[in-house]
């Protein structure tokens, strides 16, 4: 460390040199003075100056569980790191005023122009466009559809009943946060509700349009808690089934064909869209992305959807969304509520859609292991994997990932749904 020292002492001396010898009424007093004045570190001891520092500590911790727990590092490490850079004093990054005081006042000159933001914002307010516009979230679903394989679901159409009664978790918060003594209005309880769905762009997205000024911590839980799913499910499925359930054994899936595979993604898009139109943008996208997989004809578009372009649009998503946890936004007594109350989003979510699955089997002759259930949340494939393993410790001849995968994959249609639904009533 004294070497690095010693090496950027000599380095700064080196810039000095030429412009005292180029300027014969150089003050270097007064250039020192300024030098200090307008460096960041300064600032950490003025005013409210110590919340940014410890922003930068939150996303220093968030980076370690980023790289060192690998919790779903693909998004929380840019995450992280765009939160680092937008809380770094004087550096013009992101500023929050031109997206909460200029963009959305209507009494401002600058209402909703992005021109503006092109012109004056920084790095992060330009690439942060993508995120208001409902882009980033949109391409996402794109690559996410061109992973998918949907054939357990079109295998068991039971599925989708689970993966609708997972999203009970997002309504249920919805309702109980709009409550007087929370402190939440309705648009800002429905971007915490989405939480409840473990599904981080769809979170994104919908809190994009109806409370843009929560962005940074409701992405920050929603993402936080995807990673936790094999921390926090298994409990509450341990808890609301007995040994006896969770040993049953599933029949195999039937083989589904190509056919319908081609077919599937083409009807939910169609049927989704004319109900619900708000929904369209991201139903369409995943199936798109899906079909483009299950054709067989555009394998280099659905190659490129499922890696280059989506590796892109996270880099863009997970910076952008991180700086907006600016001090301001992040540290008050409404984030901590956003944390708590998401993760019970997700709790109550799980346990629908095992209940659903207990009170199914009142009326099927095949009985459903109700730890299939849980996986309606999703945060695919690990929820579905979380199944499994549960499965297995009670029964090791238990293969329940393909089962679960159903309920899993319809979880992702279902947060988008109900994203569609909020957006449709309050957007």
């Amino acid at each position: 460390m004294k070497q690095y020292l010693k090496y950027l002492s000599l380095l700064a001396a080196l810039m000095l040199v030429p412009m005292i010898a180029s300027a014969q009424d150089f003050n270097f007093a007064s250039a020192m003075a300024k030098f200090w004045d307008d460096m960041a570190i300064t600032s950490f001891f003025v005013g409210e100056g110590w919340k940014n520092a410890v922003m930068i500590c939150i996303a220093c911790f968030l980076l370690w569980l980023a790289i060192r727990k690998q919790y779903e590092p693909l998004l929380l490490l840019p995450i992280a790191f765009g939160m680092l850079l937008s809380n770094i004093p004087s550096a013009g990054l992101f500023h929050t005023s031109m997206w909460n005081d200029e963009f959305l006042n209507p009494d401002s000159p600058f209402y909703h122009s992005y021109r503006h933001v092109m012109a004056e914002g920084g790095l992060l307010d330009v690439l942060y466009i993508g995120v208001k516009a409902g882009i980033y979230p949109c391409l996402i679903f794109l690559g996410v559809g061109a992973m998918t394989d949907f054939g357990p679901l079109i295998a068991n159409p039971k599925s989708l009943l689970l993966g609708a009664a997972a999203q009970l978790g997002i309504f249920a918060t919805f309702l109980f946060m709009q409550l007087d003594f929370m402190g939440f209005d309705m648009k800002e309880a429905a971007s915490i509700g989405i939480i409840g769905g473990a599904d981080g762009p769809t979170a994104i997205f919908l809190t994009s349009k109806l409370a843009p000024h929560l962005l940074g911590p409701i992405a920050v839980a929603a993402y936080s808690y995807m990673a936790l799913v094999p921390v926090i499910q298994p409990p509450i499925m341990r808890a609301l089934t007995t040994e006896k359930e969770r040993k049953i054994q599933m029949k195999q899936l039937r083989e589904v064909s190509k056919r319908e595979k081609i077919l599937f993604p083409i009807i939910v898009a169609i049927i989704v869209s004319l109900i619900l139109p708000s929904a369209a943008t991201l139903i369409g996208c995943l199936m798109l992305g899906n079909l483009m997989k299950e054709s067989g004809v555009v394998e280099r578009l659905s190659k490129a959807a499922q890696n280059e372009l989506n590796n892109i649009v996270v880099i863009f998503l997970g910076t952008t969304v991180g700086a907006t946890a600016t001090a301001e936004a992040f540290l008050n007594f409404q984030t901590i509520k956003i944390l708590v109350f998401g993760i019970i989003a997700f709790g109550v979510g799980t346990a629908g859609g095992v209940l659903l699955a207990k009170f199914m089997n009142l009326f099927v002759k095949e009985k459903i292991n109700p730890l299939i259930g849980s996986a309606g949340v999703s945060a695919v494939p690990m929820a579905a994997r979380v199944s499994q393993a549960e499965g297995q410790k009670a029964n090791p001849r238990n293969f329940l990932l393909m089962h679960a995968m159903g309920p899993n994959v319809a979880g992702v249609i279902g947060s988008a749904v109900a994203a569609g639904i909020l957006l449709s009533f309050l957007g």
